[in-house]
This record gives C-alpha cells, sequence and structure tokens, in this order.
C-alpha cells in the first residue's frame, strides 16, 4: 500500500501502459551545443502556453531548476528573502549565488513585510505553493500584494501543486489569478506527473537569460527524446484528471476526520503528517506499518525540528478508505515510549 510516493494521480502506471517507444539513445550533449532539437522547444512554448506564461525553459529535474534559477539571476548587492521551510534544492540555489539572504517565519506576511522594509538592491521572495513537510500552501495573494507593494520579485516553486491544485491541476498560481504577480515559476515533472524534468517559467528575456548563464542548463547534457515524449503525454492527460483529483480531496476528508490518538498536521492536500515524537519511536511506527504491508517513510531530526518527527502520509487517488482505515488501525494499537 502506497502511502510514500509522490505519484499523486497514479499517472505514472497510466503512462506505463500508453507508451510503447523504446527508449531513445542520449541528446548527444548539452542543448547549446548538440542536444537542443525541435521537440524540445515546442514543448516549452506548449508548457508555457498551459501555464498562462511568456516562455519557459526545459531542466533535467527539478533539483536542476531551482539550482540553476537562483545562483544565475541574483548579484552582489541583491536580496534574496525565503521562506524557513523552503526546500534544500532551493537553499543550496542561493547559497551558489552572490547575492545576500535571510529567511522569514513559515507562511507569515508580517515577517516577510519586516525583512522587505530592509532589503537592499534588486529583491527576490522565493516561497512554495505546496510545502512537502506540513502540506500547507502558502498564503500567495497576501505575499503577492506585498511584493508588488516593495517591488520585489516573486518566485514560486509549484513542485507538490503541479497536477493536484486547480480544476486542471495546473497550480495554486493560477488558481489564484496570481500570474501576473510572479516574476518565476517552477513546475516540476517528477511527481503527480510521473515522469522527470522541471520547467522555469517566466518572461523570453529570463529564458534567453538562463541559456547563457545558468550553468545547471549549459554543463548538462539534454534530456532525451523519449523523456520529451513522457512529458508531453503527461501533459495531455493530468489536465482531465478531474476524478482523481476529487478522489485526494475525498481522502483527505476522510484522514483528517478519522480518530487517531496521535497529532496531525493542519493540511487539506495530499500531504499529511501524524505526529510521532522522537527519531526512535517514529521509527518504531513506520516499521510496524510496514510490517503491515504499508510504505509509510519517518521524517526525522534534523529534516523536521527536533520534536516535530513525523510520519509523512501521501494520499493518492488509488488509496482505498480500507487502506486508510487500516492505517489509522495499526497506529492506534501502536505502544510508544516517551523520546
Amino acid at each position: 500500500m502506497d502511502f510514500c510516493s509522490n505519484d499523486y494521480l497514479g499517472l505514472a502506471s497510466v503512462l506505463k501502459s500508453r507508451i510503447h517507444k523504446p527508449a531513445d539513445t542520449g541528446s548527444g550533449g548539452s542543448r547549446l551545443l548538440a542536444g537542443n532539437y525541435p521537440q524540445i522547444e515546442a514543448l516549452e512554448k506548449s508548457i508555457a502556453g498551459f501555464h498562462e506564461a511568456p516562455a519557459g525553459l526545459i531542466f533535467n529535474s527539478g533539483y536542476d531548476a531551482n539550482i540553476g534559477l537562483l545562483s544565475a539571476i541574483a548579484l552582489k548587492g541583491d536580496t534574496i528573502l525565503y521562506d524557513q521551510l523552503i526546500h534544500a534544492s532551493l537553499r543550496d540555489g542561493i547559497r551558489l549565488g552572490y547575492a545576500q539572504s535571510f529567511s522569514f517565519e513559515h507562511n507569515s506576511p508580517s515577517s516577510l513585510e519586516q525583512r522587505l522594509r530592509q532589503a537592499e538592491g534588486t529583491v527576490y521572495v522565493v516561497v512554495e505553493s505546496l510545502y512537502s513537510m506540513d502540506g500547507d500552501l502558502a498564503p500567495l495573494v497576501e505575499i503577492a500584494e506585498l511584493c508588488e507593494r516593495y517591488n520585489a520579485h516573486l518566485i514560486v516553486d509549484e513542485a507538490h501543486a503541479t497536477g493536484i491544485i486547480g480544476s486542471r491541476g495546473e497550480g495554486l498560481v493560477q488558481q489564484l489569478n496570481l500570474e501576473s504577480k510572479c516574476f518565476v515559476r517552477i513546475h516540476t515533472f517528477g511527481k503527480a506527473l510521473g515522469v522527470h524534468g522541471a520547467i522555469v517559467l517566466g518572461s523570453d528575456f529570463l529564458r534567453s537569460y538562463l541559456i547563457n548563464f545558468s550553468r545547471a542548463f549549459i554543463y548538462t547534457t539534454a534530456l532525451p527524446p523519449s523523456t520529451v515524449s513522457h512529458i508531453e503525454e503527461a501533459y495531455r492527460i493530468f489536465p482531465g484528471m478531474s476524478k482523481e483529483r476529487q478522489r485526494i480531496s475525498q481522502l483527505v476528508d476522510y484522514f483528517r476526520a478519522a480518530n487517531l490518538k496521535f497529532s496531525r498536521v493542519d493540511s487539506n492536500t495530499a500531504i499529511q503528517g501524524v505526529f510521532v515524537p522522537g527519531n526512535a519511536q517514529v521509527v518504531h511506527a513506520a516499521e510496524a506499518l510496514e510490517t503491515a504491508g504499508m510504505d509509510v517513510r519517518p521524517i526525522r531530526y534534523p529534516t523536521v525540528p527536533k520534536g516535530s518527527e513525523r510520519l509523512r502520509v501521501i494520499l493518492h487517488a488509488f488509496n482505498t478508505v480500507e487502506q486508510v482505515e487500516r492505517l489509522f488501525q495499526i497506529l492506534n494499537g501502536l505502544t510508544i515510549g516517551s523520546p
């Protein structure tokens, strides 16, 4: 019973049944040399159109996209302000650049505004739309308003929202009609889309700039045509998977309402968390679930703050109420010592 993977919609198995093209050889080189081809450029235009962005640039992974973007755009004298719970790949990209950087309290517009008042140079604000450990959504309307007021550039990583947030899985930014308020959006393909790679969406100028200055884009072999074909197929399928998104929503409601002796994160998304404080204790709980045939992973300190260790439970469209009931039955029967 999969309560672990990021294949929210079950699209990975759908693609396996639909695509019978044998694996291609590699693309032959970086896109600035031998590795560029019309299919990948056409896909960039198609995805940008779907997400209502002027242009897009495909990277080999979400990690590559984040480090390639943030290490390239902010210069010495600029300022990057970031939510303290952003993904490690975003933090790594910030560290690789030359701008000064400061965190603000998670999902706190007031904390962000305090930082904005003191920021120098060109200012970038980096957030995720859906956070991967707590499953909570960013207050993007308030954050976008602050960025506009203080002339800051908003960067939104939609990795965990792509495919499951919005009526067509378009992400939180489009659901809130904030496309014009964002400097950059990042959509990754390795989670709900069941494939691999990512795209950075922004202006035509940004695309050209990254082609020439993003080391993570320049100095790597381009994705092969087989992968691009898989991404194309995923974008043909997931916008119409409304029943699967509704199924996830129903499971989320059931999960939040069910009786459980452990406290849970406050999440209305597919990412749920059950707090089992203490590294040894949370590992014990995960092992008990594994013995019962459930793949649920423990999230330990220091990945999360001490005392907030948790089981990270991912609800998928293919999970059943009976499986969730069994999960709760196992957890309610556990005896956990003090952390």
